[in-house]
């Protein structure tokens, strides 16, 4: 019998006798999601991680064209490094057991209240570690998209055992957004960025702790403004290293007449080329997620490869290891990507996505706001412009680091998380006084 032979009659022995755990809620791992939080290990079912194996072995690669890397995706020979790792080195169990090391996690049941059109359940895993400092400051981190609650892993420590008393500490609350690592996929549409900041204040209030603060990026920047705006008497301060805010009307046509500043030229410029050429992933999610998701459910690999292409264009002088790719898609592979996917249609049909002054995407955030701003995320330069949606109080901009602070500069971060916060009077923190 050929290898060949051999491995598709395991693959079919697999399919036939090791169905998915959990048929109910459809899920790969084992969960429960009951009223309150309750302690959760990660439990991936093995059958499902043997295909998933398997699956990657057997990938066929897309045709390579005599081009520069990544212009079109991945290059063959990062997909070929990462398949041929995933085949033969890649121990999920070994990871599962180093996340259930490293990180205390809960899951629980959170809802969004009486003023949302969104009224199902919003089941959900988080991280939270608590600081044995009695000073200590709850802070809600939310990841975006292609991460996970593992962005937090390189700052966590950090938060809630800062290396001097002269720095605040945290007690660090991470949650999964739906769709996302462990907190189950919603299975009825209507739940946007704006529900889920709901879901993420009913969490935090859960936890009883009435008055936070929030640090986030990507999607969960998103997540951040609109829990600010809504939730004025709990979020008392928020830190985001994406804060988005798009040229208005004006400033194209002041841009056309060249009457612009060099730094709104070039977040103008960072935004065309980005529109232009790299947001690709993003029309996809916003329009057609499940005919995008329907191969990628399929293929671990080109799912993987499908979130990898924005974590290697986006960071700075950082080198992804073969495990940290397959790792980080994996939080999108064990449920299915397409609940992930389907996030930015949600948000983008409700206007939630809307970054200009003529729109009314974010409200406008009246508590202290810092921004920490890096030169290799997709969103350009510090301008005024960051004034029109925000309090803002502090900035920072960076010399390096990408979309990714927490992974390509995590230092930089941390203190500016530390300046920010450990301003009592700059930052809000007066009210827990």
């Amino acid at each position: 019998m050929s290898s060949l032979q051999h491995i598709l009659r395991r693959l079919v022995y697999l399919v036939a006798c090791c169905p998915p755990i959990l048929p109910v809620l459809g899920l790969t791992f084992n969960a429960t999601y009951g009223a309150v939080p309750a302690p959760f290990k990660i439990d991936v079912s093995p059958a499902f991680i043997a295909r998933t194996k398997l699956k990657a072995s057997l990938t066929r690669y897309a045709m390579d064209m005599d081009q520069p890397d990544f212009a079109d995706g991945p290059p063959q020979h990062n997909v070929s490094t990462v398949r041929d790792y995933w085949a033969s080195s890649y121990d999920w169990a070994s990871v599962q057991r180093g996340l259930n090391a490293k990180y205390v996690q809960y899951t629980t049941t959170a809802t969004t209240g009486p003023d949302s059109n969104y009224t199902d359940p919003v089941p959900l895993h988080f991280v939270h570690h608590r600081s044995p400092r009695a000073d200590a400051i709850p802070l809600l981190f939310i990841h975006g998209w292609p991460g996970s609650f593992q962005e937090v892993g390189t700052i966590i420590s950090n938060l809630t055992h800062p290396p001097s008393t002269a720095y605040p500490a945290f007690h660090v609350v991470a949650p999964s957004l739906p769709g996302y690592g462990f907190s189950p996929a919603p299975i009825h549409t209507g739940l946007n960025i704006l529900e889920i900041g709901r879901a993420f204040n009913n969490l935090m209030s859960q936890l009883d702790y009435s008055r936070y603060v929030v640090l986030g990026g990507d999607l969960g920047a998103f997540v951040l403004r609109q829990m600010a705006g809504n939730y004025p008497d709990s979020v008392v301060s928020v830190l985001s290293n994406f804060w988005v805010v798009a040229p208005n009307a004006t400033d194209l046509a002041r841009y056309a007449a060249g009457t612009t500043t060099a730094a709104e030229n070039a977040t103008i410029e960072v935004q065309q080329q980005y529109d232009a050429y790299r947001s690709g992933y993003r029309f996809m999610m916003q329009t057609w997620p499940l005919q995008a998701m329907i191969g990628l459910t399929d293929s671990p690999l080109g799912n993987a490869m499908f979130n990898y292409n924005l974590m290697a264009l986006a960071v700075d002088n950082y080198v992804w290891t073969p495990e940290e790719i397959i790792t980080w898609s994996m939080m999108y592979y064990i449920q299915g990507p397409y609940g992930a996917a389907r996030l930015y249609k949600e948000s983008f049909a409700e206007g939630l996505f809307t970054a200009t002054s003529n729109g009314n995407a974010f409200p406008f955030v009246t508590q202290p706001v810092a921004i920490s701003l890096f030169p290799k995320d997709t969103i350009g330069y510090d301008t005024d412009w960051a004034q029109r949606y925000g309090n803002i109080v502090a900035r920072n901009m960076h010399e390096r680091g990408g979309h990714f602070a927490t992974i390509d500069a995590p230092e930089l971060l941390l203190q500016d998380i530390w300046s920010f916060w450990g301003n009592a009077s700059l930052s809000g923190l007066d009210a827990f006084a």
